[in-house]
């Protein structure tokens, strides 16, 4: 946490946030550990029970 309200981010200024947004939008394949199991889960499900409408 910055001081004053004030908070800089080395990865925002070089640009590797977007990207990793720009990509995880593309592709639909997150990158985080919580998207992944979210993902695996959800398709995991599907799988088991099909999709109830």
């Amino acid at each position: 946490m910055g001081k004053f309200g004030f908070s800089f981010s080395w990865k925002r200024a070089l640009g590797i946030t977007s990207a990793k947004q720009k990509f995880v939008r593309q592709t639909g394949i997150p990158i985080l550990k919580s998207g992944v199991e979210r993902k695996l889960g959800a398709f995991l499900i599907n799988l088991l029970f099909g999709k109830i409408k």
